[in-house]
């Protein structure tokens, strides 16, 4: 099974799926192989799956791991049916009997959104410095969590109050701004980064050991800082009782929208694929984009 997801890791790769991703979806199958353990994953039906399911939970893996777990895996027998290795994905019937998120589709399944105060709060509550700008900079910006870890000091613009995103198969436009209080945070951030650099790091946030940040350390601060503002309940299944990092960008969008903001002055900002005639030939001025933003972007004191 190894060449076989050798070979779809490097599918990935000329696909232009970032070196995170890969190293994701290449941890994610290692576990998979394990649990085959020397079982040709070809050879994989409905009860292996279930088993596979059945052996994450007896490992105390949460809903949400599972279902992650359940999407590489499927990208995986997606492949192989490309490839002409695989007759069928046999992921597709499984996950959508036995799992979640293709189970329920109700309200309890609705993405959190807080209010503009409860933001406010939430970055007001959160002592350490470094936090607090990256919540910030995730509300204010609506970035990713991959787009935000890889981003280096020279990336952003403390005069202009903008940032030149990394390219990725994912976004379009790769200029996005923030105000003055993101601004604000940033540089107290690196008054700080200053005296933590050790390493010599081009990150433009850092880890406790002066390593880049990751996305298991973007998770794990947002998530704590939710949990004690009030926000996020880790006992809950339903989805609208977590707050995630891609709920800042939720937060970022709807709030935008409802200050009055234009829909393709949004979807330009949050770097959506150009599918449509009029979006290919639609070019936004920047100048005309930014000040649209900080007309609408919410101010939350910080």
């Amino acid at each position: 099974m190894d060449c076989l997801i050798d070979a779809f890791l490097q599918d990935m790769e000329l696909s232009g799926k970032s070196k995170t991703t890969a190293l994701h979806y290449g941890y994610c199958l290692k576990n998979y192989a394990a649990y085959l353990s020397g079982r040709d994953p070809l050879q994989a039906d409905k009860e292996t799956l279930r088993g596979f399911i059945a052996y994450l939970k007896s490992q105390e893996k949460t809903s949400k791991t599972i279902e992650n777990y359940f999407s590489v895996i499927s990208s995986f027998y997606e492949y192989l049916v490309f490839e002409g290795k695989a007759a069928a994905n046999p992921v597709i019937a499984v996950r959508k009997r036995y799992l979640r998120r293709y189970k329920d589709n109700d309200d309890g399944q609705a993405r959190k959104l807080i209010s503009v105060e409860d933001m406010s709060n939430l970055i007001n509550s959160t002592l350490n410095v470094r936090d607090k700008a990256v919540i910030t900079l995730l509300a204010k910006t609506g970035i990713r969590r991959n787009e935000l870890i890889t981003l280096d000091i020279s990336d952003v613009d403390l005069i202009e109050n903008m940032i030149r995103l990394k390219p990725t198969a994912k976004r379009t436009n790769r200029t996005v701004f923030f105000d003055d209080e993101c601004a604000y945070l940033l540089r107290r951030w690196l008054k700080v980064r200053e005296g933590t650099n050790k390493k010599g790091s081009t990150a433009l946030f850092l880890n406790h050991e002066g390593k880049r940040l990751n996305r298991s350390g973007v998770y794990n601060l947002v998530v704590e800082a939710a949990r004690r503002a009030g926000l996020h309940n880790p006992e809950s299944k339903r989805l609208e009782d977590h707050f995630s990092p891609h709920a800042c960008r939720h937060w970022y969008c709807t709030h935008l929208f409802r200050a009055g903001m234009r829909r393709e002055y949004i979807k330009e900002l949050r770097g959506d694929s150009r599918k449509e005639a009029f979006d290919l030939y639609n070019h936004i001025d920047l100048k005309e984009l930014k000040e649209a933003y900080l007309a609408c972007i919410p101010q939350l004191g910080v």
